[in-house]
């Protein structure tokens, strides 16, 4: 039975705009990958309602889940899960369980509750609540779709509460293998190992050190054995690493 497929939603002009650097693609993929859900496409999009709202009916009929971060924050201009609301014709307004949690959170700190700070605890009508042992705002999931911060730590946190409740597949496994000629020279040989053993992926990754010309072959696959053998071929066909 194939892995069951996952497509993340990055959302927020300042990624589309260079200003922030997302790194919660790369921990989302490895996290996916160690339970075996296939991360199949990534999509990135603005702060605009109607692409938002597009984007998370487009790729939740589309994959068996959807991971989306950033916007569900404070401010005007998170705007996420009013979106993702309006995607599934769920009404939203502050949600009495989330609005405990950022309730006695925020009196244990001695900070005012304020509405601006109760946006958070705006939560779609039958969604269930993402754990967020980092700041407590809670994200939340509808249907397919695990919404979830964008800030990284808050990210990773609720990446690690989703994960036990999903229904994961075969872990992918890779190995490595340095060969230390131009990528022109291998393609050939690599291409007949990748036919020779179609159910593995082979992939090449070019570098120069020292002005010597190499490739990181990298063979992936959910069956230990014949990744192991197509390793072995490998180092055959290219005995220098």
């Amino acid at each position: 039975m194939p892995n069951p497929t996952a497509a993340m939603l990055v959302i927020g002009d300042e990624i589309l705009s260079g200003r922030t650097r997302d790194s919660n693609m790369h921990h989302l993929a490895n996290e996916l990958t160690r339970v075996g859900i296939d991360l199949k496409e990534v999509r990135v999009v603005g702060d605009e309602a109607d692409q938002i709202v597009a984007a998370v009916q487009a790729l939740s009929g589309a994959f068996d889940h959807v991971f989306t971060s950033g916007g569900i924050g404070p401010t005007h201009d998170d705007i996420t899960a009013d979106c993702v609301a309006q995607a599934f014709d769920r009404h939203i307004d502050v949600r009495d369980d989330a609005r405990k949690l950022l309730t006695e959170a925020y009196t244990a700190r001695g900070v005012e509750v304020t509405e601006a700070r109760l946006r958070m605890a705006r939560i779609p009508d039958d969604a269930a609540l993402i754990e967020n042992p980092v700041s407590t705002a809670p994200g939340f999931t509808v249907e397919n779709v695990h919404v979830m911060a964008g800030v990284p730590a808050v990210f990773e946190a609720m990446v690690a509460s989703v994960l036990p409740k999903l229904t994961g597949g075969t872990p992918l496994l890779s190995q490595t293998w340095r060969v230390m000629q131009p990528e022109g020279d291998i393609a050939g040989p690599l291409r007949a190992l990748a036919e020779e053993y179609d159910d593995l992926s082979f992939g090449s990754y070019p570098f120069s050190l020292n002005g010597v010309f190499g490739a990181n072959v990298v063979v992936r696959g959910t069956d230990g054995g014949r990744l192991d053998a197509a390793m072995v071929k490998l180092q055959e066909v290219f005995p220098s690493a």
